[in-house]
């Protein structure tokens, strides 16, 4: 699948897990356009969604009107895809109707387990 086709996979599955049912049929690079095509209650999620499932602080596009930032989330099939955020831009800013998943892209991500140590201090009595 392409790296827009993963987008139009995840906001499918986002809408399977809503409605809490499964997609019918098998998602592939085939039919994926044509399910999502025929999708009509995908604005919520296509929402949700643009915002990305966690930042990757990638070097992304900018613009003078609006504010970005790199953002990914992880596909059904496991491999991760990423896009620019585009936000703000004001009173009359309108960054939703910018066209991001046609610029999206594959990432390779290295995923490790560290362990973190907080410490609270206060006063002794």
């Amino acid at each position: 699948m392409t790296p827009e086709q993963k987008i139009k996979h995840i906001i499918l599955a986002r809408i399977a897990d809503w409605a809490e049912t499964p997609i019918e049929v098998e998602v592939t690079a085939d039919n994926i356009d044509d399910l999502y095509d025929e999708c009509e209650d995908k604005w919520d999620a296509i929402y949700e969604v643009r915002e990305g499932e966690v930042e990757t602080k990638l070097p992304c596009q900018s613009s003078r009107h609006y504010e970005s930032k790199s953002v990914a989330a992880k596909a059904p099939d496991g491999s991760w895809v990423g896009w620019t955020y585009w936000y703000g831009g004001g009173k009359h800013g309108e960054p939703e109707a910018i066209d991001w998943m046609d610029e999206a892209y594959n990432l390779d991500v290295t995923e490790e387990e560290k362990m973190v140590v907080v410490r609270t201090f206060k006063k002794a009595a």
